[in-house]
């Protein structure tokens, strides 16, 4: 896919993207993504490090050779030189691990060698404890006060000032990461591994806290201009790999989401959604103000054609007359939004109920496109039979119903056919005609029970009632831990996170008082050349993405889990999500070209671990580094665009004031733009939160954006009572955003306080009213008390006059 510049090359039609979502992309995809282009020459000083110490110790072999008692032996004896005082020392002694874990590449022939190495040196230094060590030293550099005061101090930070950092960083991201992917072939040593590094990341045994923790506090302390020099990039990746490592990817979840829905015995999910969002196929885009202004002419031209033509074939001298070819007309939405305020009636003579049809399937290029003539005749088919592709039979979802929407059913129509309610008895239908009979057991058969709303009645009972239900087990599972640990200071990652990630926003102006998040990628001396500033300029685009990409990935599985978990962690999470304004950063970033930005080619494929430390470097040219790779789209950004909707949609969903905010922005037409994207993951979640927001947008949106209607219809799943493309909702109501907020954080704050504050039931703390009893209480004094016990009792007591009156009138 050519990359667009403008809207006008934006909106034309692009192909289907060959994109399958997951928790990550390629195993070496990620490893690359490590790096910065400007670490490159780091690799041969690793190497030269790790030979240089190598040869002193185990003359006249390689690594490759030596047995594995050997290399334990070579890693213990790298172990305790970790623990020297000499900074430059501990420095070459990490390097030297990190060039094991690299893979010793020096040593290899293909890029399949350096990662069968690297897995199995990483395998070995977990094993010999390294990574205990590491983390010490991580501490160290974290609380390293000088290092961060030089860095304030500094006008312009590089590559430099965080060399320490970065091979720590490096060798940790490399274990979480080989570690956590699993092989086949893997022996069961490994397997046992892989599980115990994932209990000893997630449990608290890291200053009484899990390893996330840390990293968080990294992230914190660099948006708060403390420490500038921090690795953002780095940081942000381990974290994100150690929260998918312990609290496990979207298929994990899917497991636990059955299993706990197993627990609370409630019915089994109607279908698998990764299988069906994975068979969903792409609709073609809507069609963009350039088009638009283009059909008005052409349908301007055409109908003098048809009128010509119409003469000319009465008289027998009309090329149509034998043979007429039929351009299919673009899509309702063209059709509709040309004239706008024209009646119903001349539109629908106009239409043809086959371009109507086909409107959903393609549009014809804009540049391809002819007179459209309506000919007597049946015309030839526009393609032949065998590329029609055929919508599959049904709907992908399968429809739902909560208990709410039966509730409210049930009371309009006893309002209306009886005159009086009865609450929530969804049960007693006496009095009611039969089809409303017929309607309750439709709706019943499509009642879904969410894990939220269990959660959510057992919570108000947990409060209603705390003395007869008793204290409350809480599983200690890895969210709960994370929760757990991050409940003191979320706001402030929350926040510190989105800082990071409106930096890192290609939509986002450089400003003074932004956070410098290249800190990691410039170099210490600036490029003199074009092709070094096209290298540094493609350099800084990458890093910039990655960030993104990280980010979002991060967010995306904290209220995944914290959802499962408990809903009001969930809540909470998401609640400081948009008071630190993550509705109008998510549109902004929205706000721009996509389809540039899912094209990008920000990537030069011969500086990529591990190709670079292989193949011989090929002479970079500006040619080539302005042609990129071949991909049709970049992985990483289209993976980031789906991750941003899926925020958007689980802080926006069932809340009318957060919808009224979309509503409020104009998301609309940025998220319709969005739809120019042709892969199905991404339209999917578009259309859900162009869906929640149609009855807001009006009647005349609505008439003139048919064909993105029809696509909320075919793939977004039903609620049966949603009136949502009518706009006939009790939910639109007048918008009190403070009401609806201020509701639910009292409800978070209840639940917070009852779980996790250790002072929770003082209320019911019996109180001794006996004197003796008090005075007898053993009082634990300082030692040396007794020394200036009477210098205490003539400061205090006294010399210091007692105002009997004052004190009677207190009484």
């Amino acid at each position: 896919m050519q990359q667009q510049n403008d809207d006008m090359e934006g909106s034309m039609e692009s192909p289907n993207l060959e994109f399958e979502y997951g928790d990550t992309d390629s195993f070496t995809a990620e490893l690359s993504e490590l790096y910065s282009y400007t670490e490159e020459p780091e690799f041969s000083l690793n190497r030269d490090y790790f030979e240089e110490d190598f040869k002193n110790h185990v003359k006249g072999r390689r690594w490759m050779e030596l047995s594995m008692e050997e290399q334990r032996a070579y890693v213990m004896r790298l172990l305790d030189a970790l623990e020297v005082t000499d900074r430059d020392k501990r420095l070459k002694v990490a390097r030297a691990i990190l060039y094991l874990a690299q893979g010793v590449f020096d040593e290899c022939d293909t890029e399949a060698d350096v990662l069968y190495w690297s897995r199995h040196n990483v395998f070995l230094l977990y094993d010999m404890g390294i990574f205990t060590a590491l983390l010490e030293l991580l501490s160290m550099e974290i609380d390293n006060n000088q290092a961060c005061s030089s860095a304030v101090r500094k006008p312009a930070i590089s590559l430099a000032d965080s060399t320490e950092l970065r091979v720590l960083l490096s060798i940790m991201y490399l274990m979480v990461e080989t570690i956590r992917v699993e092989m086949e072939g893997d022996s069961p040593e490994r397997k046992a591994t892989r599980e115990a590094f994932k209990t000893e990341l997630g449990s608290p045994l890291y200053n009484g806290e899990p390893f996330a923790l840390l990293l968080f506090t990294m992230v914190t302390k660099f948006c708060s201009m403390n420490a500038p020099h921090f690795p953002m990039k780095k940081v942000l990746l381990l974290l994100w790999k150690t929260i998918l490592f312990t609290l496990g990817g979207f298929e994990e979840l899917l497991e636990m989401k059955v299993r706990t829905r197993d627990h609370l015995n409630l019915p089994p999910l109607p279908e698998d959604s990764i299988k069906v969002v994975r068979n969903m196929r792409a609709a073609s885009p809507p069609a963009s103000a350039m088009e638009l202004i283009e059909q008005q002419q052409q349908q301007k031209r055409g109908r003098r054609s048809r009128r010509s033509a119409f003469v000319d074939s009465l008289e027998g001298d009309s090329p149509y007359a034998k043979k007429q070819p039929l351009v299919k007309q673009d899509s309702l939405d063209t059709y509709n939004e040309r004239d706008p305020f024209k009646n119903d009636d001349a539109r629908d003579e106009e239409d043809d109920p086959e371009d109507v049809d086909s409107g959903i399937e393609g549009e014809v290029d804009p540049l391809d496109r002819d007179v459209i003539i309506q000919p007597p005749p049946p015309p030839p088919p526009l393609r032949p039979p065998t590329e029609r592709v055929s919508f599959p039979k049904g709907l992908p979802w399968a429809p739902k119903v909560r208990e709410k929407d039966i509730e409210h059913f049930l009371e309009t129509s006893r309002n209306k056919f009886i005159g009086f309610t009865l609450g929530n008895d969804t049960d007693t239908l006496v009095g009611l005609p039969r089809p409303i009979h017929e309607s309750v057991k439709t709706l019943k058969q499509h009642k879904y029970v969410s894990i939220a709303e269990v959660q959510i009645k057992r919570e108000e009972e947990l409060q209603q009632c705390p003395m007869t239900m008793g204290e409350e087990e809480v599983e200690e599972t890895p969210a709960e831990i994370l929760y757990l640990g991050m409940l003191p200071s979320l706001s402030q990652y929350v926040i510190a996170l989105l800082k990071l990630l409106l930096a890192a926003a290609p939509t986002s102006k450089a400003k003074t008082d932004s956070i410098n998040i290249l800190a990691d990628v410039l170099p210490e001396e600036m490029p003199i050349t074009v092709l070094q500033s096209m290298k540094l300029g493609i350099d800084v685009n990458r890093h910039k993405e990655i960030i993104v990409k990280a980010i979002s990935a991060l967010l995306l599985l904290l209220l995944k889990h914290f959802k499962l978990n408990h809903i009001y962690q969930f809540e909470y999470v998401a609640q400081h999500l948009v008071f630190a304004n993550c509705i109008p950063l998510i549109l902004k970033f929205f706000n721009q070209n996509i389809m540039s930005y899912i094209s990008a080619k920000n990537s030069i494929c011969a500086l990529d671990y591990p190709h670079c430390v292989v193949h011989e470097m090929p002479e970079l040219t500006a040619e080539s580094l302005e042609a990129g790779d071949s991909n049709q789209f970049c992985w990483r950004n289209l993976f980031s665009c789906i991750n941003l909707l899926r925020i958007l949609n689980k802080i926006t969903k069932w809340k009318h004031s957060r919808t009224m905010m979309l509503v409020v922005f104009k998301s609309a037409p940025i998220l319709k733009r969005a739809l120019k994207v042709k892969q199905a993951m991404m339209q999917l979640y578009v259309l859900k939160l162009l869906k929640i927001q149609t009855k807001y947008l009006g009647r005349q949106w609505r008439k003139s954006n048919m064909k993105t209607m029809s696509a909320i219809y075919q793939k977004v799943r039903h609620r049966l009572n949603d009136d949502w493309a009518y706009g006939n909702d009790i939910d639109a109501r007048p918008w009190d955003f403070q009401a609806e907020e201020c509701a639910l954080r009292e409800s978070i704050e209840k639940f917070n306080a009852r779980r996790y504050d250790k002072n929770q039931n003082s209320d019911f703390t019996p109180v001794d009213n006996c004197l003796q009893s008090v005075l007898g209480q053993r009082v634990d004094l300082p030692e040396d008390f007794h020394y200036s016990y009477e210098m205490w009792l003539e400061r205090e007591v006294f010399s210091q006059p007692i105002q009997w009156e004052g004190l009677l009138q207190a009484q």
